[in-house]
């Protein structure tokens, strides 16, 4: 394939390298260009939805990301203030059945290592490092990524993975920089031994409390926990792994349940990271050009769907680059036409649930738990069918080729 028909992607994360796995199962070259020296991710758990489970077959790696993943039994939700469960969702054979794929928990690292050597062992996928792109131009034949350092690397198509801060959504969307949640997140990661033993549940746990929340759950094949502990407290500029004290850590929680508040002492080496998202957009698509991920559609954590949105982008964007080959623009603007909805509901819904569920207090809380408690499994299955149910290859099998 002649370098003018590869497609070029920015951003070596999950999902640029999702995508170029993906493009790769359907015979489609593709050179990913990333700007930091070495392929790597930070960060530490992330939970993975059966919809990252259809994607993950789609994309080549099934598999192998079964084989590396921990599967916890069920979703619980803690109240915070009084150490009660308010209700938790059950992932056993019944919830498969439902979703046809389970629920598990991943380190981000080994999720990305996965994608990461799936491309490393396909002859159609090139990766290059050091490779930062700032800017574009385009032809209506051509897409050409403009790098750093002023060189150009042109393809087809030019598909911008390049996350929250991405400059090619700078060019093509116009739309400032992200929204700043006020929501400070601090991360931690320990060994199970040190977790409390009467917390070492095969959970993802949530204790919601007054303006912050604990999430936590077990990693590695049980050799680790994840412990992300959120706290409300207004913060005004973004900040990305910040090493933080513990006791500036324990400053927002001190008023919850001894419990939940024991997980937080048993923390140690923490980092600091204030939440951004952004309003969802119409515009993913100019020409050649188009956004995938936190580039196209940034969101709270509160889904636990950030990863999952991402892997799906690059199913459909796939499933459209296949079906309209001889027309890369039209796939492109299919494939936004397919996912703005979904992702922009996720988006929403995301603040919504820090709001309703995650933070709340008083009145607020004691109605959340009612209502939360009234639900049976099969209302839980259900309410998040609209979730678990889709997939980016179900929404780009409808797609009109013609």
């Amino acid at each position: 394939m002649t370098e003018t028909k590869r497609i070029l992607i920015a951003g070596g994360g999950i999902g640029g390298l999702a995508l170029a796995s993906g493009l790769a199962q359907k015979g489609i070259a593709s050179l990913v260009l990333e700007r930091s020296a070495k392929l790597g991710e930070i960060g530490a758990g992330i939970q993975l939805g059966p919809n990252a489970f259809h994607a993950f077959d789609y994309l080549g790696v099934g598999d192998t990301a079964r084989s590396m993943a921990v599967y916890v039994d069920n979703l619980r939700l803690m109240d915070a203030m009084s150490g009660d469960q308010i209700c938790q969702i059950p992932l056993d054979e019944g919830f498969r059945k439902r979703f046809k794929n389970p629920y598990a928990v991943v380190h981000r690292g080994d999720l990305h290592g996965v994608f990461l050597k799936a491309c490393q062992d396909h002859p159609l996928v090139e990766l290059r490092t050091s490779s930062e792109v700032v800017d574009y131009d385009q032809d209506g034949t051509t897409a050409t990524a403009i790098l750093a350092d002023g060189s150009r690397v042109t393809g087809s198509a030019l598909i911008g993975a390049d996350g929250l801060w991405s400059k090619i959504r700078t060019k093509l969307a116009a739309d400032g920089p992200p929204r700043v949640s006020g929501h400070t997140t601090y991360r931690s990661v320990i060994p199970t031994d040190q977790m409390p033993e009467e917390l070492r549940w095969n959970a993802a746990t949530l204790w919601a409390g007054p303006k912050c929340h604990i999430v936590h759950y077990p990693l590695s094949g049980w050799k680790v926990f994840n412990l992300v502990v959120t706290y409300h407290n207004d913060a005004p500029e973004p900040v990305a792994g910040l090493p933080v004290t513990h006791e500036e850590v324990r400053r927002g929680f001190e008023h919850i349940h001894p419990l939940p508040r024991e997980i937080i002492e048993r923390g140690k080496d923490w980092k600091l990271w204030v939440l951004c998202d952004r309003d969802p957009i119409t515009n993913w698509v100019d020409g050649r050009v188009a956004l995938l991920g936190d580039a196209a559609h940034p969101m709270m954590q509160y889904f636990a769907q950030g990863a999952c949105m991402a892997m799906e982008d690059a199913v459909c964007l796939t499933a459209q680059l296949e079906a309209l080959s001889g027309n890369v623009e039209r796939a492109l603007a299919a494939y936004q036409n397919r996912r703005l909805l979904r992702t922009a509901r996720v988006q929403l819904q995301s603040r919504a649930i820090g709001d309703h569920i995650y933070h709340p207090d008083g009145a607020h809380a004691a109605l959340r738990n009612a209502i939360m408690r009234a639900k049976s499994t099969e209302d839980w299955y259900d309410e998040i069918e609209w979730i678990y149910g889709g997939s980016g290859l179900s929404e780009a099998a409808s797609i009109d080729p013609t």
